[in-house]
């Protein structure tokens, strides 16, 4: 895109306030936004939720997963994007409860037999998230340790659906 996503506009927010309000639903332990320079400014942000700046975003997306990782205190660390406009509460709760029944399991949506974000990931995975380099988040960590994946079907699959062109943005309705 020649524009910021984040910044895009889907039905009066912002995709990076949207994912802010999520986060500020969901029943966890804390919440982290890792952004970049002078992106808080563009948003409302609870008290409650931490802000880390990255930096160093030209290393890729791993640079973004570790900083949250580094900083996160809790047991378990549950990876938005913010260019899932349509996701909610609702659709996120299956993760979270699926991850206390298997608090050692990786735990992302599957749709049409492809792995979808969120992914959630437990505390013992912490050192290979570390270890990412470059533009990855942490599907490798994921296809590295498969038996230790656990995935749910969407009751509504549609709402795991990105936006990652300008074109994805005029079509995301249709």
């Amino acid at each position: 895109m020649n524009k910021d996503k984040l910044l895009l506009d889907y039905n009066g927010r912002s995709l990076l306030q949207r994912a802010v309000d999520l986060m500020s639903e969901l029943p966890v332990y804390e919440r982290i936004l890792v952004t970049v320079k002078n992106k808080p400014e563009c948003v409302n942000i609870p008290p409650d939720m931490r802000v880390c700046i990255n930096t160093n975003p030209e290393s890729g997306l791993s640079s973004s997963v570790r900083l949250g990782v580094v900083v996160a205190t809790g047991t378990h660390f549950l990876f938005l994007n913010a260019d899932q406009p349509r996701l909610t509460l609702i659709d996120l709760l299956p993760v979270i409860k699926v991850a206390e029944e298997n608090p050692d399991k990786i735990i992302y949506p599957v749709i049409n037999s492809k792995p979808v974000t969120p992914t959630l990931f437990p505390e013992i995975f912490k050192p290979d998230l570390m270890s990412l380099s470059g533009d990855t988040g942490g599907r490798h960590v994921r296809d590295k340790y498969k038996k230790s994946n656990q995935t749910i079907k969407p009751e509504n699959p549609g709402n795991f659906k990105d936006i990652d062109t300008e074109e994805d943005l005029i079509n995301y309705d249709k």
